[in-house]
């Protein structure tokens, strides 16, 4: 395992470096451009025709309303959570920001794979309508680029069960071991059988469960962040501040915080921005392709709202919090037991396309003659747990734990989706129901796994899912910016028109 880890971890330094930071925010700006900063000044039409949506638009298989909570049943996971924990913990306060810079331009990337997605979108055996990366690549760009189609089922196949599947399944059961004693193994069985219950109705029982829980699971979880900060209200313009200062300028090390260079914020931003609100992996746009619309512009404008909802509202009350609270550069209590216990302290520097990566590593070796490692640093799902304890003692680490718990859930639900519409593609519609089994087979199996692997085989996933994705964009942006630019234009029906 720690040879493959190795391997793993190099290949995702490099496909984390530089070039595809580049790729994603360059692809996001050059759409934002081309569309005129749309999507966020029509960010108010995007919420109107999200209300329309409650009721169908067209020919589909889920209301566009349901369509959006079946994107955000995906994207609101761990990545809120645990994923925003590991990038302050690891980049800073200032990951923080770029996580921001990311949602912005990724809004115009989002809205663009929505439009395609529906505009290319086929009806398969089953009467359903199915569309995504590998259809607009076929549909769109044509028969010599069926291979970047077919790459990018391959990836998003195998992806699913690391974003959408064992990375959810492993830290809810972690986090629910570590607050309520619960093993890990009852928790990947009893989410296995929930999972497998829905799975059963396909797409429209994933939609119906996403259209109840997501509203009411977000709305919660942002009123217990709302009311952390509003009993520290005088500090969050001074948090602000750290976060924009930490963006630009290296951070030194504090406490269990070993220090970051602004590009380690940076890579750490946007790639933790990516896993959460997934702009520019391809996978929401298999959701929305089923939405009951014969608008590809106006699904795209209510399919931008998923980004601006998970990370610009979501991400930065967890963010927030975990500023003001300090713990990002406290000790963890393993760290602490360790140096107590005569532990070897250790710095360690990772180091890829040049960008070092400090920590603080706590080594002691055990009777049976292994070795234990701890992080100085507090990451993830607990840093996020520990900072809403200890700013609502008593609760705090309850609704992260619960929040968690529900989020990686519904995650579980929509990227199931995904991975099927993709081994569909690749297999057709007899591969569905192996691929639902296995989907729920391997939810214990994540549960028990050992967090860093997964979290690090999910990372390198994502970059190899979203680069076949990011070329077709770019391809095919002239089909969105003329497709907006006549809808904009008054060329649609009086009840499509946004003013």
């Amino acid at each position: 395992m720690e040879q493959v880890s190795a391997v793993i971890g190099s290949i995702n330094g490099w496909v984390w470096g530089p070039p595809m930071l580049l790729l994603i925010l360059g692809t996001g700006l050059y759409l934002s451009i081309g569309l005129k900063a749309m999507p966020l000044h029509r960010l108010g039409f995007g919420f109107r025709m999200l209300w329309r949506g409650r009721k169908e638009q067209g020919s589909g298989d889920i209301t566009p309303f349901n369509a959006l909570m079946t994107s955000l049943s995906a994207t609101i996971g761990t990545g809120n959570i645990a994923g925003v924990g590991t990038a302050l913990a690891i980049g800073g306060p200032g990951a923080l920001f770029w996580m921001w810079i990311t949602a912005l331009v990724g809004m115009a990337t989002k809205y663009a794979e929505a439009v395609l997605a529906v505009r290319y979108r086929e009806v398969d055996a089953q009467n359903n309508h199915v569309g995504g990366p590998m259809y607009y690549i076929r549909n769109g760009l044509g028969a010599k680029w069926l291979w970047l189609a077919s790459l990018f089922a391959i990836f998003g196949a195998i992806a699913g069960f690391g974003i959408g599947n064992t990375v959810q399944a492993n830290s809810v059961a972690h986090a629910l071991e570590t607050k309520f004693g619960i093993p890990e193994l009852g928790t990947g069985l009893v989410m296995a059988l929930l999972v497998g219950l829905v799975l059963i109705g396909g797409i429209r029982w994933i939609a119906q469960v996403a259209g109840r829980l997501v509203p009411l699971m977000a709305i919660a979880y942002l009123l217990s962040g709302l009311i952390v900060l509003a009993l520290n209200l005088s500090e969050i313009p001074a948090a602000f501040v750290t976060i924009v200062d930490y963006a630009f300028t290296p951070a030194a090390g504090v406490g269990g915080f070993a220090g970051a260079s602004v590009m380690l914020a940076l890579q750490m931003g946007v790639a933790r921005g990516i896993f959460s609100n997934e702009a520019g992996l391809g996978s929401a746009p298999i959701a929305h392709a089923a939405a009951e619309t014969d608008s590809p512009v106006r699904q795209g404008t209510i399919a931008m709202l998923g980004t601006f909802i998970d990370t610009i509202i979501i991400c930065t009350i967890t963010g927030l919090v975990i500023v003001i609270s300090g713990q990002w550069k406290a000790d963890s209590a393993d760290f602490t037991d360790c140096v107590a216990r005569g532990g070897v302290i250790e710095e360690r520097v990772d180091s890829s396309w040049m960008i070092r990566k400090p920590s603080t590593i706590c080594a002691l070796e055990a009777a049976d003659g292994t070795t234990e490692a701890h992080n100085r640093n507090i990451t993830g799902a607990a840093l996020s747990a520990i900072s809403f304890g200890e700013e609502l003692p008593g609760s705090g680490a309850y609704v992260v734990s619960i929040g968690l718990a529900l989020f990686a859930f519904t995650t579980i639900l929509g990227w199931s989706v995904y991975g099927e519409r993709c081994v569909e593609y690749l297999f057709g519609i007899h591969a569905i129901i192996p691929f639902r089994v296995l989907w729920v087979i391997a939810i214990p199996i994540g549960a028990i796994t050992h967090l860093d692997f997964i979290w690090l085989l999910a990372d390198t996933l994502n970059a190899l899912m979203a680069i076949p994705n990011l070329i077709a964009l770019l391809l095919l942006s002239p089909v969105v910016f003329k497709v907006t630019q006549a809808f904009f234009k008054g060329q649609a029906t009086p009840d499509e028109r946004p003013d």
